[in-house]
């Protein structure tokens, strides 16, 4: 079992991010939004990968699934009100 509040100190610690918030409560199974200017020009895909990559080989094994939407600065700063944040 893993904890939510690992995996977001994981994402943190490997990328630059002005917000994280990971949910999860069976302990392999999460969602999570990420904010990070990294994500500026990349297509979602590659958002997604970057955060995968700081997760390294707990992706498919400890964590089996991470249900992801990202947003550069901009985007979040512009949409987050329809996520109620």
């Amino acid at each position: 079992m893993f904890e939510a509040s690992e995996i977001k100190r994981l994402i943190e610690q490997g990328m630059p991010c002005e917000f994280v918030a990971i949910e999860g409560d069976d302990g392999v199974h999460f969602t999570g939004i990420v904010v990070s200017p990294a994500f500026e020009g990349k297509p979602r895909v590659r958002q997604h990968q970057a955060v995968y990559a700081t997760l390294g080989r707990l992706m498919g094994n400890e964590i089996h699934a991470l249900q992801l939407q990202t947003f550069t600065p901009a985007q979040w700063e512009e949409g987050r009100g329809d996520l109620g944040m």
